[in-house]
């Protein structure tokens, strides 16, 4: 499946009468020519699901005929403007996989139909800089539109729209072309447009008739109850989930750390506070959220030491580095993150990640009744907060104790370490749940020796996954000693890691004294 051709859309809207005349766009500065100028007829139906989940997020979904691009088109907020996505016009009634698959997370099994047709004759002039060059399309548009909802009508009106080119877009010089073009086209006659986008015109009031996505619903809690700020941290991950699923499935830079962060974030807070609420509800969640976590964990490991062997790789300067191990450390771990990827993507389309998000937005929608006995809002949760506090401090005590004893395997007293880092993290979403601002203090304590222990926690993976090269290196009879001394750094770089430890422990420890 070919992936749909992406480009950046940033441009400017200004409603305007009938009768207001066009003004000279060779006025502004930077262009020089109306290189050509083009009248067109576009005939657009936009798609979404029933109760509009895509319009609700600003992205719009049409199939367009007439102009010189026509097709399929799905635009995405995107930083200063939008991203545009397009597939060719094959199936005119079936809306392309590739762009279904870059809104699977919102849509989920939900079908996508017509939910309004957009007609407009177009006048379409090219700005040209004074070498010749197009940096914007002005388009003066004459819209007749009606909305295909439940109570939808018929409306007309005529807009003035600006946009910069590919070349442009994104450079001072387009913002600053932008912020002229506004300048001058309202001093000419156009004003600010009442709505983003045309189909939010098309649809009209029939926008408000359509019914809600149930995570956009609101609770009935009684006003004390305990939920209140949990929910709105559950709420809050997510929106962050959601929305982090394209980038995910479009591997771009950091993206599956970050859902694995907002994942486990989640999941830590469910769990967590899973004795606050009667039934099964959060522990349900929690374990499938655990099974993607693990599904971004493989991937994510396999990021970071590659990263790690990059790094080893630029900073070696001993010489005894051959040939056949640097192209492992360069390629091999990279070979097990694309593999880890694609089973990313498989996971994201299936049937059990997207009831999850349901389930998610089941339980925001309608969330569980807290148990009996519990009346106190800040009471039942900062309860829960000194809970997850003692269990860090008693995994610390495991460390204080034991990373130094030598007679212990080395991979034994590591674990140690590790699991101070979970309870850490999972001290920090309680507290974080909570919205107290009273715990401030102990989640920046938290998360600077969670980030400590996790530069830990990257070097032991390293290392293991060092010895899993050494070891058939040694099979294909081939030098093994590269790795040894990349083995010791990373021991070394982990040590290292450690030493403000007790310190940030002595951080956490005040902190929660006087927060709890």
């Amino acid at each position: 499946m070919a992936a749909p051709h992406e480009y950046v859309e940033i441009e400017i809207k200004l409603a305007v009468d009938d009768s207001t005349a066009v003004p000279d766009m060779r006025q502004l500065p930077g262009v020089s020519a109306l290189a050509s100028t083009s009248h067109q007829q576009l005939s657009a139906i936009y798609y979404d699901t029933a109760d509009l989940r895509l319009t609700r997020e600003k992205i719009t979904l049409r199939r367009r005929t007439g102009g010189p691009d026509d097709g399929w088109h799905m635009k995405i907020p995107a930083g200063q403007g939008r991203t545009e996505l397009r597939c060719p016009l094959q199936d005119p009634h079936t809306v392309p996989q590739e762009l279904v698959d870059a809104v699977r997370a919102i849509v989920r099994h939900h079908p996508l139909q017509p939910i309004a047709q957009v007609d407009n004759h177009r006048v379409e002039t090219i700005l040209a800089d004074e070498e010749g060059q197009p940096v914007a399309e002005f388009c003066d548009d004459h819209v007749s539109a009606r909305s295909l909802l439940p109570g939808g009508s018929h409306t007309t009106w005529r807009e003035w729209e600006l946009e910069l080119t590919e070349q442009v877009a994104g450079t001072n010089a387009g913002a600053s072309l932008l912020r002229q073009a506004e300048r001058y086209l309202l001093s000419s006659g156009a004003r600010p447009s009442s709505s983003p986008s045309k189909l939010t015109s098309a649809l009209g009031d029939s926008l408000a008739k359509a019914p809600l996505p149930p995570h956009l619903t609101e609770a009935h809690l009684p006003a004390d109850s305990p939920l209140h700020s949990l929910l709105t941290s559950v709420r809050t991950l997510r929106d962050t989930i959601v929305h982090g699923d394209r980038a995910v499935r479009a591997d771009q830079w950091d993206s599956v750390h970050q859902q694995r962060v907002a994942i486990r974030e989640l999941r830590s807070i469910l769990r967590t506070f899973d004795g606050l609420v009667q039934g099964d509800a959060f522990s349900k969640i929690e374990k499938e959220l655990k099974h993607v976590a693990g599904v971004l964990g493989v991937a994510r490991d396999a990021e970071v030491v590659h990263a790690r062997w990059l790094q080893l790789l630029d900073t070696d300067d001993s010489g005894c580095m051959d040939d056949a191990a640097a192209a492992h450390l360069r390629e091999d771990m990279h070979s097990v993150y694309k593999l880890a990827h694609r089973n990313i993507v498989n996971m994201c389309n299936s049937d059990a990640y997207l009831n999850l998000l349901d389930a998610i937005d089941e339980l925001i929608a309608n969330p569980p009744q807290v148990r009996e006995g519990i009346k106190d809002n800040d009471e039942a949760l900062a309860r829960h907060v000194r809970k997850a506090y003692k269990k860090l401090m008693k995994r610390h005590a495991k460390v204080d104790d034991r990373y130094h004893d030598t007679s212990l395997p080395r991979a034994k007293r590591e674990a140690y370490v590790h699991d101070v880092r979970k309870a850490a993290k999972r001290l920090r979403y309680a507290a974080a749940a909570t919205g107290d601002p009273k715990f401030k203090r102990l989640i920046k304590a938290c998360k600077r020796l969670q980030s400590m222990l996790g530069d830990f926690q990257d070097c032991a993976t390293s290392r293991e996954e060092l010895l899993v090269l050494a070891k058939l290196a040694r099979q294909r009879d081939e030098d093994v000693f590269a790795y040894g001394m990349c083995f010791q750094r990373e021991l070394r770089d982990g040590e290292k890691a450690l030493r403000g430890y007790f310190g940030a422990i002595r951080e956490v420890k005040k902190a929660a004294q006087k927060a709890l």
